[in-house]
């Protein structure tokens, strides 16, 4: 018997295809844990697998992170399309912000990727493809409601992401971040006539980081 396979891949049968999905999430608890510095040895052996079953499945561990961290990108672009139907703009764009922070505040391998290590480029260009859009409709929406500053910018969004990511690395308090996040958000508000502006903003040559949509609203 055989399973459905991926495109362009060759059906397998469902033994393998059940070994596939042991090694998937065997990979999501180990990158969670020890990020990407484990080895698929590291994960065929919570998988409770052999290492050449492994390889028969994945060529490298690159190969395996890649198919990891695709499944990782389809969650945070659902929080993104959630939030972009939130019927209250800023609420969407912090809640989804503080969804996206709260993932990689408990996965060490998340926060690797979102902080540049390995293969963060490539991942990086594929997150902007998929989120980068959705990231500049809730940066829109929440200035056109007047509840986010005029000269916040959707490049602002991954550098908080990057910036609440480093105070789990740091500390290694995992709730940490909540805190600061909350300090970022407010501080991102319609701030009152005559404030003054905001400094320059950073200017990305090439890629820039992976886009990271909110904390709920106080």
């Amino acid at each position: 018997m055989a399973e459905p396979a991926e495109p362009g891949r060759p059906p397998l049968r469902r033994d393998a295809e059940r070994n596939r999905r042991r090694l998937l999430a065997a990979a999501r608890e180990v990158f969670r844990d020890r990020g990407l510095t484990a080895t698929l040895d590291d994960v065929a052996r919570r998988a409770g697998l052999g290492v050449g079953t492994a390889y028969r499945h994945f060529a490298n561990k690159e190969e395996l992170a890649d198919a990891v961290f695709e499944d990782m990108i389809d969650r945070v672009e659902q929080f993104a399309r959630e939030a972009a139907a939130d019927p209250d703009p800023w609420h969407g764009l912090a809640s989804s912000l503080e969804k996206v922070c709260e993932l990689q505040a408990h996965d060490r391998g998340l926060r690797e990727v979102m902080l540049g290590t390995g293969k963060a480029t490539q991942r990086h260009t594929l997150v902007l493809r998929r989120i980068k859009p959705l990231v500049d409709l809730l940066v829109d929406r929440a200035r056109e409601q007047g509840t986010l500053r005029a000269d916040v910018t959707p490049v602002d969004l991954p550098m908080i992401q990057l910036m609440v990511a480093a105070i789990t690395d740091r500390t290694g308090e995992p709730d940490l971040w909540r805190r600061y996040l909350r300090l970022l958000l407010d501080g991102m508000r319609t701030p009152p006539p005559g404030s003054p502006p905001l400094p320059p903003g950073a200017v990305f040559r090439g890629h820039e980081p992976a886009g990271c949509p909110g904390e709920t609203a106080p």
